[in-house]
């Protein structure tokens, strides 16, 4: 997008559009130059070198763009970094107690936040492009770009040990949307990382996901696991799952930087009742009309019913809860390997014998598959 305009000075221009974000419902507001983070090719090399980025094949398929901006466009000269405060209003961590309930990443209790910030972002985009004339394009988590770093050199915050942007009046609780620009503006200054010697986001991990501090395997990220993750869950992180239906917070949550922490002002991005505390018992029935009706506008929806009832058959394998038998007994004829795959688990972490009875008769209609591994493997 390029309308042409008379150029306004660049100091003017950004208090317009500082006060334009904050009009407009963003809680934070940063500029750097495009190659402020040189270093981000070789530690993205790295990275994928090491496999943390699993089956998302799509990382390693755009590492010569997603390693600067300017590598996905050489016109880039400035990036504009924005914040959205999305703080829950209860501790995500207390339902995990609550084996019966199914636990939702706070981020995806409501509306796709994607759908949220890009149109704010195309708002002030569009205001810098009348004001200088210069090229701009929106991101939301979407396109090759690392906003996370790149929010760092704008002053948004620092990458704390969990690998997410910490900021000193949100805690860990920010979606980033960027807008690149040909325009050279002034940058903020960064702020140090100020982690310190806690590693609370580093111990609480249910998977050991770390395998350094700043360093994420997403193989063994719950969060990956179950929303990237398009195959069975593996066998070692279906307990440590517990009732984690959709995301993991568990890093996020405990960081100290959260008690300056606030509830998000944005209405769309508090926590649907429905969401906050659902039954186990009541997802596993879903179908596809009742998934998507529940999920109308959440990025929830995406991972499609069969990921979602593999996520949800687990956390009832977790609960303990014999009288969920029936409920598990009814997907095992479930048309998706993924979905009979996590039933069998469950019907045998909550009735063994019942499994054992009804294991021979099911093995034979499987027959050399994967799912038939479900019910003689370990559990």
């Amino acid at each position: 997008m390029k309308m042409a305009s008379a150029p306004v000075d660049p100091e003017t221009l950004v208090a317009e559009l500082r006060a334009r974000a904050a009009a407009l419902g963003f809680d934070s507001f940063g500029i750097a130059p495009a190659d402020a983070r040189p270093d981000l090719p070789a530690k993205l090399n790295a990275a994928l070198a090491a496999g943390w980025h699993g089956d998302m094949d799509w990382m390693a398929e755009t590492a010569d763009r997603r390693g600067s901006p300017q590598g996905m466009w050489p016109a880039a000269r400035s990036v504009i970094v924005l914040g959205i405060n999305y703080g829950p209003e209860t501790d995500p961590l207390a339902i995990l107690g609550e084996k019966s309930l199914g636990t939702i990443s706070v981020y995806a209790r409501n509306r796709d936040y994607h759908e949220i910030i890009k149109g704010k972002l195309k708002d002030i985009a569009g205001l810098l492009a009348r004001r200088s004339g210069a090229e701009v394009k929106v991101f939301v988590d979407t396109a090759p770009l690392m906003e996370k770093p790149l929010a760092e050199a704008a002053g948004l915050g620092w990458q704390g040990k969990h690998t997410v942007l910490v900021s000193r009046d949100f805690g860990s609780w920010l979606f980033l949307g960027a807008i690149l620009t040909s325009a050279d503006l002034p940058g903020d200054k960064p702020l140090p990382e100020s982690c310190g010697t806690c590693t609370r986001c580093l111990d609480i991990c249910p998977t050991s996901a770390f395998p350094a501090p700043f360093q994420l395997d997403s193989r063994r990220c719950l969060a990956y696991l179950t929303v990237e993750h398009k195959d069975q869950i593996p066998l070692e992180f279906r307990v440590p799952m517990g009732n984690r239906i959709y995301g993991c917070d568990d890093c996020l949550a405990v960081c100290p930087w959260n008690k300056f922490a606030s509830v998000s002002r944005e209405a769309r991005l508090r926590a649907r009742p429905e969401l906050e505390r659902p039954a186990l018992a009541d997802l596993v029935q879903l179908d596809d009309a009742g998934f998507r009706s529940l999920f109308v506008g959440s990025p929830i929806k995406r991972i499609g019913l069969a990921r979602f009832l593999r996520n949800v058959l687990i956390a009832i394998g977790n609960s303990g809860d014999p009288a969920l038998v029936p409920l598990v007994e009814a997907r095992l004829d479930a048309d998706e390997p993924v979905v009979r795959g996590a039933a069998i688990w469950a019907l045998r972490r909550l009735a063994p014998e019942r499994a054992d009875s009804l294991r021979l008769a099911y093995l034979a209609r499987e027959g050399d598959s994967s799912v038939a591994l479900e019910w003689t493997g370990d559990i």
